[in-house]
């Protein structure tokens, strides 16, 4: 199975990031982690397949930086 590419898009109206790995469907399951973040990931696997971070550009004006509470296993795409 191919691996897929994050994309990364900025809603400036709402403020929010949106690091997607697919377009968000209904069926995903959704949780809120701390820290005004939204993960849904795919109902079968579990696995993230999309994240929002709310109140981005605030979050970069407290700092510099800022985790997500998410394990990350990144590679380059070939």
């Amino acid at each position: 199975m191919m691996e897929k590419k994050l994309t990364f898009s900025y809603d400036r109206e709402a403020d929010i990031l949106y690091i997607d790995k697919c377009e968000a469907y209904a069926q995903q399951e959704c949780e809120e982690l701390p820290d005004d973040m939204v993960i849904r990931m795919n109902p079968d696997t579990g696995e993230i397949e999309n994240i929002e971070v709310l109140f981005f550009s605030t979050r970069l004006l407290r700092k510099d930086s800022f985790e997500v509470a998410i394990d990350a296993h990144l590679r380059p795409a070939v």
